[in-house]
């Protein structure tokens, strides 16, 4: 027979996540439902009431009015080049600072530290001045230049699994005549690809829902990205309450599409980067 004390916790336990899950989710579905309303049901219906016929009319207003085709090709862009550069960037990074000792090897541990703890805002007005000294204001580049950087939190996982292959692999392979390049290539890079894809998915999200950077560094019309270019529509004639929900869903619908998708292996590189070593 179950003690009354751990039914009484497991009951608390399940009615505080239950809690959480609709602090999380009621506002989402509100907003599904108001996606397909007209502004009439809106003002008259209960916010959880589902409508009774969909209106998709919302859609059409966003995707005519609002340049989302725009949006959802500028952040692929950005997300395949800040992928490629931030993968290779961070791997090779944690490859060397796990395999090789040399002397400021802390130091630079201390430098990605400092990224992390530092507000990004205190070095903004610095990086905006590179951005443009490097001729790359107003262009698809300043953003992936930032996005590409490596951080802390990739160079950790990454160097688990890195101190998981066995060093005699590398000692092996350059008996046999291979370059340290060669070795990262051709034996390093293949075993990390679960947290390489573990950290992409999570990247690809953090792109995608950023709409600081784009916002500052890409203020343009053809470079809008989905969150700029909703935000650019709130501020128009068309940006009902209702129009603007769909605007929301169809902005959201590309990162539950990725969580829902890669989640498993998102959970299964970061557990495994955490017990590796």
């Amino acid at each position: 027979m179950i003690p009354i004390n751990k039914i009484i916790n497991r009951t608390i336990f399940y009615i505080f996540f239950v809690i959480i899950g609709i602090i999380i989710f009621l506002p989402l579905l509100i907003t599904v439902f108001a996606s397909f309303k007209t502004a009439r049901q809106i003002s008259v219906d209960f916010p959880l009431k589902l409508p009774s016929t969909p209106h998709l009319k919302n859609y059409i207003t966003v995707f005519q009015r609002g340049d989302l085709l725009t949006g959802y090709l500028n952040s692929l862009i950005l997300v395949v080049f800040t992928l490629l550069i931030n993968s290779l960037l961070g791997s090779m990074a944690a490859y060397c600072l796990s395999r090789f000792r040399f002397k400021l090897r802390k130091l630079f541990f201390f430098l990605f530290m400092l990224g992390m703890i530092v507000p990004i805002y205190v070095t903004e007005v610095a990086r905006f001045s590179v951005i443009q000294a490097l001729g790359l204001y107003n262009t698809r580049g300043s953003a992936i230049l930032i996005y590409a950087a490596a951080d802390m939190m990739q160079l950790y996982i990454i160097i688990q699994f890195v101190k998981n292959i066995p060093v005699s692999i590398d000692e092996s392979a350059l008996l046999d005549g291979c370059s340290y390049f060669q070795i990262y290539f051709r034996i390093i890079l293949p075993l990390i690809v679960p947290a390489i894809a573990t950290l992409a998915t999570l990247k690809s999200i953090e792109v995608i829902n950023d709409m600081y950077i784009p916002y500052l560094y890409m203020p343009k019309t053809s470079l809008l990205t989905m969150t700029t270019s909703i935000m650019r529509f709130a501020g128009t004639r068309y940006a009902r309450w209702e129009v603007l929900s769909a605007g929301i869903i169809l902005v959201m619908l590309p990162t539950i599409l990725l969580y829902v998708f890669f989640q498993k292996f998102v959970f299964k590189g970061i557990t495994a980067g955490a017990v590796k070593g």
